[in-house]
């Protein structure tokens, strides 16, 4: 999964409150089951990087509470991947979660991964991500997706320029960006911002 890179360290630590999801979110929603909903802006960013990650199949911003005794710790994520489902731990720096939590985690059926949202600091992925989620309640008309996946098929590839200016029935940059976010297109989001340049490739299921 591209928005998780390793397993973190494990400590025991104080346990965490609980804390009531209250930030929302201010993008589209792509991938997610339930309201969307995040306790720190770091995870409403982690939320972004979901959306656009090809291995996430579907997430939701209210896993369990994961509780040993009288101790309790509160998670980020549940995350359903191709490969199985994680519990996703979101900070700035590196969770540091009680030594059951793992053990836990997979006694459930899932796996324990945290996330350090520092390590995204000033990563194009995140930011492109950001600018196509602002365009994911946008429908493209029908005519201009087949448009421009018969484009593709012709060419191989194309530009997002090339890709905008083959709209003809709906708005230019949103169509392209839905088409992205829909999983009809694919772009590099990690070398660097989306431009007029950036190449447009066609997936195929």
């Amino acid at each position: 999964m591209k928005s998780i890179s390793h397993e973190g360290r494990r400590s025991d630590v104080a346990p965490r409150p609980v804390t009531l999801p209250a930030i929302s979110h201010t993008e589209a929603t792509i991938k997610c089951v339930g309201p969307a909903l995040f306790r720190s802006e770091h995870a409403r960013d982690f939320a972004c990087l979901l959306d656009l990650d090809p291995d996430v199949v579907q997430w939701s911003p209210a896993p369990p509470i994961l509780r040993e005794g009288d101790d309790h710790y509160q998670l980020d994520f549940v995350v359903i991947t191709e490969i199985g489902s994680f519990l996703i731990d979101v900070g700035r720096e590196e969770p540091m979660p009680p030594s059951w939590v793992t053990a836990l985690a997979e006694s459930m059926g899932h796996q324990y991964r945290p996330v350090v949202m520092a390590e995204f600091d000033g990563s194009f992925r995140l930011r492109n991500a950001k600018d196509l989620l602002r365009y994911g309640f946008y429908r493209p008309p029908l005519g201009d997706r087949i448009r421009l996946l018969a484009a593709l098929d012709d060419m191989g590839s194309l530009t997002v320029a090339e890709c905008m200016s083959a709209v003809r029935e709906g708005r230019p940059m949103p169509t392209v960006a839905a088409l992205i976010l829909q999983g009809f297109l694919e772009i590099d989001l990690d070398d660097a911002l989306i431009g007029p340049e950036t190449q447009v490739r066609r997936i195929r299921s």
